[in-house]
């Protein structure tokens, strides 16, 4: 428990504390924490309930946005295996106020250093009578958002916590439109599409709502007030968190947290000793969705690097074999050592880091031995003559049994990464089991990413080595089906992308449009223009990025050198303008250069962006964009170059299902 007990030292002696009084706080004097900037406020109280006593009632909070209510008195409570509810019947009996700063670096995060400033409390509510039961809760106001978490301390009334249900309510004070990852149940692996309905549609009048699931992150917009996302950070020692309307009424427009379930025992959402605390609970707050995008307070929320020497971690491209259906240099599909080798070579002539080995190598579920049709270690060696690297695909399973003797000899046989898949969980041992991953992949020099998986809520800071996530409705459905579509790939970046790097794998060169679509497993489609493709490598953040198609795919096609230039690391970003599965532009900059990406939906549009973003001097635009017959022909890519400066601004163009990508190289750059 050492981060918890660092966290709580950090939360106190940071800044000047306020002490209050010590018994029967009333509900007339709520303890109110104000962000930086004065914008934000989250207040904590309690109020009359059914479970309440005279001297006791339910601990509440409430959230405003420029003096405009966001969240109404929503309930905060636990509910604990053979006890009352906690929280349902309490009063504040202390609150400490303090400041604070997040500094630190990322590797390859949205931006590589991060400066955010917030106001915190911890208050601590208690129970009377004999029990007298407590809770604390620790909150933060950032500018661009507010957390908070709960906190139990070691007491006599709690020996062992078994937590049944956190009960915590998120009560919109307007019905929100929301965008919401409705999922089956906790076994999923996050891939589905984000339902743009108001709050009240998930109501289910019959009362069956707490059997539909939302995942996170959770967009929500009310007019006039401002955007929000919710979602959660730093999952250490906890289960992932979903939300369900259980209103049952045409008017309930609130939402109440559910705990990923225990598989050993499903009426149990956690097991563990005192003290603990729960994730963060993020309630991310703008005036526009792109604002959402910008935020680091996911981040911030998580624990330091633990990672030592970082030397050998390195964002960058990688060719894969899988997304092709492994085809060779002889135009035919393969799963052998020579025909992986052939992505080797590809890898190595577009200068891409990485080579990416997919399913199939392995003895069945046993990564200790191989199958016989792929010799990794062979395959490394030819890859390290060539300067590439070699990261490997694994089931989930099987590491959960073998990870302890399998990641060492990976180390031997010189992979740098390992993909692992299937993962579908995020219950106590789920959650726990990400982080075992990422601590012993460090010890043995192994990057990470996670497919079948959860959202992101931060791991990445506490290990660096954790370059990127799937959970998300990617390029992969083009193999199968129609469910990836660019109506889509406008709503993830304003919902999945806000939680942290996305694993869409992007890239496909065989773009045809919406009638032309066949979803097939060899040379798979892809709906929309391939300059829309070009722009995904900008407007979804990975530091792993996958270049997806087969090599034949791109030889001799001019488009494909924005793929070779285009980083995975990057310095800054802005949103310069976009709403929700209509359209996005989103800029990044890597040292002096700065690269744009534009893309749209089914909506052919013209999009006006300033260049402010641009440093001083003149820059040469690269750009890459939709022809005028993009539309109806999705591969023509026109491709020019202009000098701009900061002071301009560009007209974009977009076909429908379009797209655009720049490359700003200072004049006189290279």
């Amino acid at each position: 428990m050492y981060w918890y007990r660092r966290s709580r030292a950090a939360l106190f002696l940071v800044g000047s504390l306020t002490i209050y009084g010590q018994k029967g706080f009333a509900a007339s004097s709520p303890v109110t924490l104000t962000s930086p900037d004065h914008r934000l406020v989250i207040e904590f109280t309690t109020v009359e309930g059914k479970d309440t006593t005279k001297t006791d009632g339910k601990l509440v909070y409430s959230v405003s946005f420029r003096g405009k209510p966001l969240l109404d008195e929503s309930a905060l409570a636990l509910e604990l295996d053979g006890q009352p509810t906690l929280g349902s019947s309490v009063h504040i009996v202390a609150s400490k106020f303090g400041t604070g700063s997040d500094d630190y670096s990322l590797i390859a995060g949205k931006v590589n250093t991060v400066h955010d400033g917030y106001n915190s409390v911890q208050l601590r509510a208690e129970e009377s009578g004999e029990r007298r039961r407590s809770v604390e809760i620790e909150a933060r106001a950032y500018d661009d958002g507010v957390a908070f978490r709960y906190v139990l301390p070691e007491q006599a009334g709690i020996k062992d916590l078994r937590l049944k249900q956190e009960d915590t309510e998120f009560r919109i004070s307007t019905d929100a439109t929301t965008w919401a990852l409705a999922l089956p149940n906790y076994r999923s692996s996050y891939e589905s599409e984000y339902v743009k309905l108001p709050i009240t549609a998930f109501s289910n009048q019959g009362g069956v709502s707490s059997n539909f699931l939302i995942g996170l992150p959770l967009l929500m917009h009310s007019p006039g007030t401002a955007w929000m996302t919710l979602t959660e950070a730093d999952l250490e020692g906890n289960s992932g968190m979903y939300v369900t309307n259980p209103s049952g009424n045409w008017a309930g427009h609130y939402f109440v947290s559910k705990l990923s379930p225990r598989f050993d025992d499903p009426n149990l959402a956690l097991t563990t000793t005192l003290p603990h605390h729960s994730a963060w609970r993020v309630l991310l707050v703008a005036d526009e969705p792109g604002r959402l995008m910008e935020s680091n307070v996911i981040s911030d929320l998580n624990a330091p690097n633990r990672v030592q020497d970082m030397s050998w971690i390195h964002p960058g491209k990688a060719s894969w074999n899988w997304w092709a259906g492994d085809i060779g240099p002889d135009g035919k599909a393969a799963y052998t050592t020579k025909n992986m080798e052939y992505y080797v070579d590809f890898a190595a002539q577009s200068g891409f880091p990485y080579m990416l080995l997919d399913a199939g190598w392995a003895n069945g579920r046993d990564i200790l031995t191989q199958k016989g049709n792929v010799d990794v270690p062979e395959l490394v060696r030819y890859a390290t003559a060539k300067h590439v690297k070699v990261w490997i695909w694994l089931y989930s399973t099987s590491v959960m049994e073998q990870m302890k003797e399998a990641f060492p000899l990976f180390e031997k046989w010189g992979v740098v990464g390992v993909k692992i898949d299937f993962i579908n969980r995020d219950d106590q041992d789920g959650i726990k089991f990400y982080y075992d991953v990422a601590q012993e992949a460090a010890d043995h020099h192994l990057m990470v990413d996670f497919h079948g998986a959860s959202k992101p809520w931060g791991i990445e800071r506490t290990y660096p080595n954790v370059l990127s996530y799937e959970a998300v409705l990617g390029a992969e459905n083009n193999k199968v089906g129609r469910r990836d579509s660019p109506v889509d790939r406008t709503v993830f970046p304003f919902t999945r992308m806000v939680a942290g790097p996305l694993d869409y794998t992007p890239g496909g060169f065989n773009d045809v449009t919406e009638d032309e679509f066949v979803g097939r497993d060899q040379a798979p489609m892809v709906m929309g223009t391939r300059a829309q493709q070009l722009a995904l490598y900008v407007v979804f953040q990975t530091p792993f990025q996958m270049v997806s198609d087969s090599p034949q795919a791109y030889a001799n096609q001019p488009a494909f050198k924005f793929i070779h230039d285009v980083p995975t690391q990057w310095d800054a970003m802005h949103v310069l303008n976009g709403q929700p599965g209509e359209f996005v532009t989103i800029a990044r900059s890597h040292g002096k250069e700065w690269y744009l990406g534009s893309i749209t939906n089914w909506t052919e549009r013209d999009l006006h962006v300033p260049l402010s973003f641009l440093g001083p001097g003149q820059y040469v635009a690269e750009i890459y964009q939709d022809t005028a017959d993009a539309g109806i022909h999705p591969k023509n890519v026109a491709i020019k170059r202009q000098v701009v400066h900061s002071s301009e601004q560009l007209t974009i163009r977009l076909a429908t299902g379009g797209g655009c990508a720049i490359r700003f190289v200072p004049e006189g750059g290279k």
